[in-house]
């Protein structure tokens, strides 16, 4: 769909309105997030490559700007529309919006809060049911099976973090030696990591293992250990971002499941366009988890190169 302005001016000029590129608008839960930048900079380095133009725009974490952006996308005539989700209590009341305008749409990273997605609507990501379970179990056995669990939560409004704890406790209540002792939120935030962990050692908890819903939580609770020279504790992230890799090369955390940002960035421009064209698409596209350890992360260190 070309906004009427763009028609009127490329006619003028005594072009073909099939000579305009695919335009995808983009709104980005974050710019200045590690992971999400890197989903942005793959959004925009594949939509270049495939000759589309992309506006993106930040919300900053606010849920209401984003559906504002949303509905400044409609009015200027975008082709598609790639959504990272502020929260994903935010998605249905998009989705309502999208739909109507029967513009493509895809979600990516961020699982949407929806029941079921309708047609023209389509979630890229990985698989949270996977990612939890993976960086437990391996924390799990580099700890003996036994220890006590400290979880960081992303937040409580993303189906994401909530489904990563779940399967973090139930990796542990599957070993008798082991149990979670403490469980809050710090956002996906280094500096709330950092101080979550401070608060948790100066309250005087007994921590043996701490399972982070991403790297920058990981990252704050390893800075926090390192300053008051804690040894012993394991520390498990998610994503491995490349401050994440470095933190393991570091040995400052153990474990990270990588979740490739660079994948769904180039996967969410793939399906848009496939979806601008009326092709068929799964509701969801799956890029999957994979674990990464101190013996296998110079492949990811060389994927991000």
């Amino acid at each position: 769909m070309k906004s009427f302005k763009s028609l009127l001016l490329v006619t003028a000029l005594g072009f073909s309105p099939a000579l305009l590129a695919e335009t995808i608008g983009v709104s980005m839960a974050y710019f200045d997030q590690n992971f999400l930048t890197i989903i942005r900079q793959a959004i925009d380095k594949e939509a270049k490559a495939r000759g589309v133009d992309v506006q993106f725009e930040d919300a900053k974490g606010d849920a209401g700007n984003q559906f504002t952006q949303v509905q400044n996308f409609i009015s200027a005539g975008v082709d598609a529309i790639i959504v990272d989700p502020v929260n994903s209590e935010s998605t249905p009341a998009m989705t309502k919006l999208v739909t109507k305008a029967n513009i493509p749409t895809v979600y990516v990273n961020r699982t949407p809060g929806d029941k079921t997605l309708p047609a023209g609507v389509v979630f890229v990501g990985s698989d949270e049911r996977e990612s939890g379970k993976l960086q437990m179990e391996a924390l799990a056995k580099l700890a003996g099976e036994k220890g006590n669990v400290a979880i960081m939560i992303g937040n409580l409004s993303d189906a994401g973090a909530i489904q990563r704890t779940k399967d973090v406790e139930a990796v542990v209540a599957k070993y008798p030696n082991m149990k979670v002792v403490k469980k809050e939120t710090a956002n996906y935030s280094r500096d709330e990591g950092l101080t979550l962990m401070t608060n948790w050692l100066t309250n005087g908890e007994q921590i043996d293992i701490v399972a982070a819903n991403n790297d920058e939580m990981a990252i704050g609770a390893a800075l926090a250990l390192q300053q008051a020279k804690k040894e012993n504790v394991l520390v498990g992230g998610i994503d491995a971002t490349p401050d994440g890799l470095k933190a393991l090369s570091d040995n400052r955390m153990q474990v990270t499941v990588f979740q490739d940002a660079v994948g769904q960035g180039k996967a969410s421009v793939d399906v848009a366009l496939r979806m601008i064209k009326k092709e068929k698409v799964e509701s969801y596209v799956w890029i999957p988890f994979e674990l990464v350890t101190k013996e296998n992360m110079q492949t990811y260190i060389d994927k991000g190169k």
